[in-house]
């Protein structure tokens, strides 16, 4: 069964987001983040991660600025309380990360933190464990269903972080 949107991976990338699985308008267009009110392209560029806002069906592009993008449930599509835990590929995450060796492991969404890691509970922010040399973060999510827990400030303590990993 093929994934319902494609990685966009390459070894050595500073961030990597993980998204929960495609929503429903993403998995339609077939475009990460194409939902409407996502505010995931308009805050990467806000926070100084791109140069230029991306439009969702650039999605390809984000390589060229040291991002790559993933999902935990890659054969599902939908809101997150549509998913099964059956949906969730925790293994699969870790073996993409061994071979491409991102910086940082960036969810973007705690449902997608706590089905990696099996846990009732997990934090937005740091996580204490890093994944190898991978380090982990939590961000709240850009989906327009989340507005209630929104938070740019977390997003920009992360983009200061990858942007002083550039040379």
């Amino acid at each position: 069964m093929d994934p319902v949107l494609p990685d966009v991976l390459a070894p050595g990338l500073c961030v990597v987001f993980c998204g929960t699985a495609a929503g429903a308008r993403s998995a339609q267009v077939g475009a990460y983040y194409a939902g409407p009110g996502n505010r995931f392209w308009p805050t990467l560029h806000a926070v100084g991660l791109t140069p230029v806002r991306l439009q969702p069906q650039q999605f390809r592009e984000v390589t060229r600025y040291g991002i790559g993008l993933t999902d935990l449930a890659k054969h599902a599509a939908g809101s997150d309380a549509s998913l099964d835990r059956a949906d969730f590929d925790a293994a699969a995450l870790r073996d993409k990360l061994a071979r491409f060796r991102p910086a940082v492991l960036a969810f973007t969404s705690k449902r997608a933190a706590r089905e990696f890691y099996r846990q009732q509970r997990v934090d937005y922010g740091w996580q204490p464990q890093p994944l190898d040399s991978t380090r982990v973060y939590v961000l709240p999510s850009p989906s327009g269903a989340a507005r209630r827990a929104w938070d740019v400030t977390r997003w920009q303590v992360l983009a200061d972080f990858v942007r002083g990993l550039s040379p």
